[in-house]
C-alpha cells in the first residue's frame, strides 16, 4: 500500500477529504519523527513500537570486491508489532 492507498483508505474510513486525510497522515508521520528525537519509542499500545537504537560504527567488506569498508555510526528504526497487529494478521 502506497501513501496515496492510505490517505484515499483514511478518507473513505473517516469521511475526511484526501486533503485533510492527507494533513492528519502528515502530522501521525511527524509526531513519530519528533518523538524518536525527543524520547526514543513511541508506542502505539496494541498496533506496534518504534525505537531509536545507536548503532556503533564498525567495519564491512565489500562483497563484490571484498575490499574494507567504514561503516560509521548510526541511529536506526525498530519496530516491533503488538498483539492486536500480530492477531490481525494471524
Amino acid at each position: 500500500m502506497s501513501k496515496t492507498d492510505l490517505v484515499n483508505f483514511i478518507a473513505e474510513e473517516t469521511g475526511l477529504t484526501k486533503a485533510d486525510s492527507s494533513r492528519a497522515l502528515e502530522a501521525v508521520m511527524n509526531g513519530v519523527i519528533k518523538g524518536l528525537k525527543e524520547e526514543k519509542k513511541v508506542a502505539l499500545t496494541g498496533f506496534c513500537t518504534f525505537s531509536a537504537v545507536k548503532k556503533e560504527a564498525k567495519e564491512g567488506r565489500n562483497p563484490r570486491t571484498g575490499e574494507k569498508v567504514a561503516i560509521p555510526a548510526r541511529v536506526a528504526v525498530t519496530i516491533k508489532a503488538g498483539s492486536k497487529l500480530k492477531d490481525a494478521l494471524n
